[in-house]
Order: C-alpha cells, then sequence, then structure tokens
C-alpha cells in the first residue's frame, strides 16, 4: 500500500490561524494544473522505490488537501484524475478498487454543480472545514461560509453519493466557553457525519492569529479550559458511538481516515504541489514552497525539492512522534531491539505514573498522558 499527497494552495482568503502554505493566486490555477500532472510524470517511480514496496503494491490513498481543493474548477479535478487513473498509475502502481479518495472542501464551494462534479469523480470520502457554528466565530476566524451552509453541504455531499464525510472543529476561542463548545459538539453530532478532527486553537507564529496575540489584541484560552474542553470532547464523541483513535481524531467503526492513519504507521507516500512532502521510508523529501518557483521548475523538468536521507535515529524519532498518537501505540516488536530496550528504559517512569500503558507488545498513551503528549514524546526521543 502507497498513499498520494496532492496539495492544492488556492484559497479565496486566507484564515488567520492557517499556517499551512497557500495563495490567493486563483488564476494561476490551469498552469498549476499542468505542472501537477507534469510532476506526475516526473516521480512515477519514486513510491516504487520505496523501502517497503512490494511487486503487487497498490495505491490505496489519494488526498488532495490544502489550501482549499474545492477552489478548482471541475476540468482541472478531472484533469487530475485522469492523469492518476489513466496515465501514470495505471499499470505498476495502480489505484486500489478500494481506495480512499479525499477531498478537502469549504461548505460554501459545495454547490449544487460541485456536488453534481463530485459526483463523477473517483472521490468518495469529503473532508470539511467547519471549525465552528457561530457565526461570530467563524466572522473572527475570516472564515468564508456561515453556519447554515454547513447543513446545505452536507445534504448536497449524501445527495452526491459521498458516504464518508470528516469535518474539522476548533476549540479554545477567545472568550469561548464550556457552554459554546457544548454546543458546537451537539451541532457536530446532529449532522451523522462518519469522522471529526478537533483542534486547539493554535497561535503559530507567521500568522495574522499569532500577530494579534502578540499585540495583545486577543487573549489565549488558559491551559485549564483548554484541558476542560478536550475531555468534554472525548466524553462526548465516545458516547455518541465514536472511536477516539488518534489524539485529535474520531471516527464511526470502520471510518478511520485511512490516509492519515497512513502517516501515523510510516507508510510510504508521495506529495505532490508547492510545499507538499514524501516519504518512501529512507529519505523525506519537500517542494519549495512558492507557487510560481514552483511551476516554473517543474515546467523546466527540475524537481523543486529538497531531500533529506533518514538515520536510524530520526526513524526512531519519527516512529515516536507518529505511531505514538495513535490509540493503539507503538508496536515494539517493529523496532530493532536496541530501540526496543532503549524506549522500554525510558517509558517505564511514565508507566509508573499511568501516562503510558504497556499492553500485548504495544506502548500507547492513556488518557491522562494524552494531555502532556509533546513532553513524553519529547522523553522518548533520542538527542
Amino acid at each position: 500500500m502507497a498513499g498520494l499527497y496532492i496539495h492544492i494552495p488556492f484559497c479565496a482568503s486566507r484564515c488567520i490561524y492557517c499556517g499551512f502554505y497557500s495563495t490567493t493566486a486563483v488564476a494561476s490555477q490551469d498552469r498549476y494544473t499542468d505542472a501537477l500532472c507534469r510532476e506526475m510524470q516526473m516521480q512515477k517511480d519514486y513510491l516504487l522505490k520505496a523501502l517497503n514496496a512490494t511487486p503487487h503494491m497498490e495505491l490505496s490513498t489519494i488526498y488532495l488537501g490544502g489550501g482549499t481543493p474545492s477552489q478548482l474548477s471541475g476540468e482541472n479535478l478531472e484533469k487530475l484524475f485522469d492523469t492518476i487513473y489513466n496515465k501514470v498509475y495505471q499499470d505498476q502502481l495502480p489505484v486500489s478498487a478500494t481506495a480512499e479518495v479525499t477531498i478537502e472542501c469549504n461548505p460554501d464551494d459545495i454547490t449544487p454543480q460541485f456536488a453534481s462534479i463530485l459526483s463523477s469523480l473517483p472521490v468518495n470520502r469529503v473532508s470539511m472545514g467547519v471549525q465552528t457554528f457561530s457565526d461570530e466565530r467563524l466572522k473572527f476566524l475570516r472564515r468564508r461560509h456561515s453556519a447554515r451552509e454547513v447543513d446545505q453541504a452536507i445534504g448536497r455531499l449524501r445527495q452526491a453519493g459521498i458516504g464518508n464525510i470528516s469535518i474539522d472543529l476548533m476549540f479554545g476561542f477567545p472568550q469561548e466557553t464550556m457552554a459554546d463548545w457544548r454546543i458546537d459538539l451537539q451541532q457536530a453530532l446532529s449532522l451523522e457525519v462518519e469522522h471529526i478532527s478537533a483542534y486547539s486553537l493554535m497561535y503559530e507564529e507567521g500568522t495574522v492569529l499569532y500577530r494579534l496575540q502578540q499585540e495583545k489584541r486577543v487573549r489565549e484560552t488558559d491551559e485549564e479550559t483548554s484541558l476542560a474542553m478536550y475531555n468534554l470532547l472525548i466524553d462526548e464523541l465516545t458516547a455518541h458511538g465514536f472511536e477516539h483513535y488518534e489524539i485529535s481524531n474520531f471516527a464511526r467503526p470502520g471510518f478511520r481516515s485511512r490516509h492519515n492513519s497512513s502517516y501515523w504507521q510510516a507508510v510510504s507516500y508521495l506529495g505532490l504541489g508547492a510545499s507538499a512532502h514524501s516519504y518512501n521510508g529512507y529519505s523525506r523529501q519537500w517542494n519549495v514552497a512558492d507557487i510560481r518557483q514552483y511551476i516554473e521548475a517543474i515546467e523546466r523538468g527540475v524537481l523543486p525539492a529538497e531531500i533529506e536521507t533518514l538515520d536510524a535515529d530520526t526513524q526512531y524519532n519519527d516512529r515516536i512522534a507518529t505511531a505514538l498518537r495513535t490509540r493503539e501505540g507503538i508496536d515494539l516488536s517493529v523496532l530493532e531491539k536496541p530501540y526496543q530496550t532503549y524506549l522500554e528504559e525510558l517509558a517505564i517512569p511514565h508507566i509508573w505514573r499511568g501516562h503510558l500503558v504497556l499492553k500485548d507488545g504495544c506502548l500507547a498513551l492513556s488518557r491522562s498522558g494524552i494531555f502532556i503528549s509533546d513532553s513524553i514524546m519529547a522523553d522518548l526521543m533520542k538527542v
């Protein structure tokens, strides 16, 4: 199995919290799509050379992320999928018949026309950035959609035959109360979606939100309130049948995000587009985070990427930072004996404190450990 990630950086406007590479230069989307198709051809052997490649390897997940992939025209979406299915990966690395094919969308982009376009594509999963059901908080984030448009979007996606819908939520807004957050969770549950991702509002350096915080125009939610909101998130969603399978992710049975789960399980993936990252088991590479430089380099037949070869310590640290986020945790048997011994020794104090659990050969975070996961991971890494 292997994954394909395609970065679509176009946004009609920028949200104040977003730290991902994006651009409002939507006029260049035709040229960018052509560059993506050309990069696909240039890198068609990347996954076949992966450390865990097998003779009958298939693309098991395809993910269009951003940015806002729903800003692409129907013609450009069709061109991308035609290139994937009919021009690049049809022979040595075909797309699995059961592949998870995800596109990220904004609720206001899900018009009847766009839903019809999706129904004609191989897309079978939609990840939608809802964030909150408060129009006031949406305005604060500079989101384009209203709370009312979320219901409309869900209905249109269902009519288009999309049976796997994920929504993103945020908590910890300035002055948000526990009652406010409970209402958001109740609204989310009423949508009857298959997957929910929820994140504390982050103040990333370089974002508008970070600048507002530095200028003391907004105040970050205190740690105690943020923790209480996270506890409420877990309690509410698990009580309604969701599986808490990763720190920030909850799924109905059978609806885990297979693409993101592949990241956490160190499955090889190819990233296409400006700022996209790739991993093949022994190296990482990442494209330049500039759409103009990306397009011009691809048009010259040059891959605008930096490459890092991963030594054994880095691979171990990567596994700590990814697998430990999941409900199952780290399977100690996949580690070479010296690293397994190293990890077991460092884990002992956290096991005694009840923050880690060792069961059936797997080391995982307990619920209390989730709250301090960053510090636990730092303790377990090679330095």
